[in-house]
């Protein structure tokens, strides 16, 4: 398959010590794909000061396949880095789980292969990883064979590279490893002169590329078709031999067939009216085209591509594709920082990046990340977009700005010799969107960086994503500031001291939706008693937080003025009725004695409290109860006493707490209730704590959680 092999690389035995050999990595990948029978791979190594994976040699396919990963983040969700982070075997068995699994990899490659990819590392140390493919082929599960000569193999070329840093020889990039066509046997010899003339007599065309996409070999035919000489064909790629084959689909088809090792085809038009048929037929060393005029097309309503347009290189088309799948993760602002670092920031080379933005006329630091002192970036927070900074110019004016050394940034702006920062080449993109600039990223190098005119487009295409994505999570973030003030708001924000009772409280906002919504909680003191309410109104928006807000306001009112707890409820209810907000509301209020040790309840629709007594046992309150507040306008409420020894604590909470996807409700509340009994003698706020912290619906949070937690004191 690939022209160099390793054989099999046993492991020394202990204390013997072998030298290194030449080429260490090209020679452990050629023979790691021999064993498995994959059709290419690649060998990562770890950057030596920075969390990032460099790809030092390819096999089996042109490195352009896999030019948006040539340099990847630790926290990338891509295998590579999955298989490094937790140090397993990670296996991708078809299109469908890549799709699923890794879609950032699915929306540039979206063509059925498998891949396994494996950490190389010792007991002590990770070196890299390495990823193998396999066409569409594959069955579905890594066998166990296959399996096991991996991660032998993985684990063997670990060792040789523990010892070539021990000899103090540093692992380093390879030439990639691309399988070469042979001719044997009677083809190599007469056979030759024949199948040539074999070929020129057919009455279609046919050509031959390389893994590169390049025609090695063209008949008179396929050169009559296409309308170019053979001579001109040879050693072009096969979507640049005429402008109307200029198009990025062409360039797709071969990517297809190649990596899934299926045959595949296109149909393109060749003006003014002809249209051709290309069939592509992959091997591991190149591809056959057959070129043919098309039948019945003439009535294909599909478009052609247009004569004269540029064409189209893979390496922009993949970044541009991968990392704007992964702008699309993004919530927040800080999200937006970080995917920055950990996506762009490799893939350009770059080792630091700034996000600014400007509010009140002045600059902002949104984030930064890969400063050793984040002192040299704080220091522009807040300075005028007046002064003369190749920030702010980005900013202002919407242009690019790209310096390749520090004399040409000084140059331009004298004061940044006052503010050293370390590096050595910057990129200053400036982010608009919806046509106004909402910010600048500053990609900084550490080295003297040159920016050819391609790369220059591509960072330019890639600052117009990051806008996009920044505008969205400033609109987010604005809105999340928003809806935690109006909880915070509605919610109280200290419970009060009362005699006789001990008291703390949580409540965690559902990470689903708007973060806010109708749970609520209260504390209120009655002519020494204390009544005490926690409740839950349907729904994750502001009107649900605005209902709640009413309803503990009018709970508070109803106690106050010395309603009995039925007659509480009973008025909350008509109140919920009355104000035909057509939602729900579940609640349970306690009017607390502590001074006889006794507690009133009444329930409505919510869940039953838990009582661990005195004595460490636990117990669920069955209450008697109504139903849920805003459904019947003539429901009562009954109420339920019970007794409140002294060192007695009531668990109040709300359905948030329990309910899991998966998980049995009485499984939680058993879980719930065993967790009381162990801590519950603990301080309050340390028995609230762990409540929450070990609830899988707590965790979820695909609801509000509330808990309130009352102590009779002894």
């Amino acid at each position: 398959m690939v022209g160099v092999s390793d054989g099999h690389m046993s492991p020394a035995p202990a204390g013997a010590r072998t030298r290194v050999g030449r080429p260490l990595l090209s020679l452990a990948l050629a023979s790691m794909m021999d064993e498995v029978h994959a059709h290419s791979g690649a060998v990562y190594l770890m950057a030596a000061d920075e969390p990032v994976l460099e790809m030092a040699v390819m096999a089996g396919l042109p490195r352009a396949f896999a030019a948006p990963w040539e340099r990847v983040g630790l926290s990338a969700p891509i295998p590579v880095a999955e298989a490094v982070r937790e140090r397993r075997l990670v296996w991708v068995g078809g299109e469908q789980e890549m799709a699923r699994r890794y879609p950032r990899i699915a929306v540039v490659l979206p063509y059925p292969f498998a891949l396994a990819a494996v950490p190389v590392a010792t007991s002590a140390k990770v070196y890299g990883a390495v990823f193998v493919t396999w066409p569409g082929s594959h069955p579905p599960d890594l066998s166990e064979r296959e399996r096991d000569h991996l991660t032998a193999a993985c684990g063997r070329l670990a060792v040789r590279l523990e010892r070539a840093v021990e000899d103090s020889v540093s692992p380093h990039a390879e030439p990639d490893l691309l399988p070469s066509a042979h001719v044997a046997g009677a083809a190599g010899t007469l056979g030759t002169v024949e199948a040539a003339r074999m070929v020129a007599r057919l009455p279609y065309g046919l050509c031959s590329l390389d893994l590169h996409g390049r025609i090695s070999f063209a008949n008179a035919a396929a050169a009559e078709l296409i309308g170019v000489p053979v001579s001109q064909l040879l050693g072009s790629q096969l979507w640049a031999a005429a402008p109307w084959l200029n198009d990025p689909v062409y360039e797709d088809r071969y990517r297809a067939a190649l990596l899934s090792q299926h045959s595949t085809s296109f149909v393109a038009l060749r003006p003014p009216g002809d249209w051709l048929s290309f069939r592509l037929y992959p091997s591991t060393t190149g591809l056959s085209v057959r070129v043919s005029r098309a039948r019945a097309v003439a009535e294909m309503s599909r478009a052609g591509p247009r004569p004269g347009d540029a064409p189209s290189r893979l390496v922009t088309i993949s970044q541009v594709l991968s990392l704007a799948g992964a702008l699309t993760e993004a919530v927040g602002v800080q999200d937006v920082v970080q995917l920055v670092a950990d996506e762009v920031v490799p893939a350009v080379g770059s080792q630091a990046v700034v996000m600014l933005g400007s509010r009140s006329g002045r600059l902002h630091v949104l984030g930064h990340r890969g400063y050793p002192d984040a002192r040299v970036v704080e220091r522009f927070d807040g300075m005028p977009l007046t002064e003369p900074t190749p920030g702010t110019h980005a900013l202002n004016t919407g242009v690019p700005a790209f310096f390749d050394t520090r004399e040409q940034l000084e140059r331009l702006y004298p004061l940044r010799h006052a503010t050293p920062d370390g590096f050595a080449a910057w990129a200053y993109l400036p982010l608009i969107a919806s046509g106004r600039p909402v910010g600048t990223c500053v990609l900084a190098y550490a080295e003297p960086h040159l920016f050819p005119a391609d790369e220059r487009a591509v960072l330019t295409s890639l600052g117009g994503l990051i806008a996009q994505a920044l505008e969205r999570a400033v609109l987010y973030d604005v809105k999340h500031q928003l809806a935690h003030g109006l909880q915070a708001a509605l919610l109280p924000h200290t419970l009060p001291t009362l005699p006789g009772i001990d008291a703390a409280a949580r409540y965690l906002p559902a990470t689903q939706g708007m973060d806010i919504g109708g749970d609520f909680y209260d504390l209120v003191p009655v002519a020494g008693l204390a009544a005490a309410v926690i409740g839950d109104v349907q729904g994750h928006n502001v009107t649900a937080a605005g209902l709640m807000g009413q309803i503990r306001t009018a709970v508070r009112a109803y106690t106050t003025v010395g309603q009995s707890p039925e007659e509480v409820m009973r008025s909350t209810n008509r109140l919920l009725i009355d104000l035909g907000a057509e939602l729900f509301a579940s609640c349970l209020y306690l009017r607390l004695d502590p001074g006889r040790g006794r507690a009133v309840m009444a329930r409505a629709g919510h869940p039953p409290p838990l009582l661990r007594r005195p004595d460490g046992r636990v117990r669920v309150l069955d209450l008697a109860g109504g139903p849920l507040l805003g459904i019947d306008g003539s429901a009562v409420y009954p109420t339920t006493e019970v007794e409140l020894a002294p060192g007695s604590v009531l668990v109040l909470y709300t359905d948030g707490l329990i309910e899991s996807p998966g998980v049995d409700i009485e499984d939680a509340l058993a879980e719930l209730g065993r967790r009381l009994a162990e801590a519950g003698d603990r301080p309050l706020d340390e028995l609230a704590d762990e409540l929450v912290r070990h609830s899988a619906a707590a965790r979820e949070r695909i609801d509000d959680v509330a808990l309130l937690l009352l102590r009779a004191d002894g």
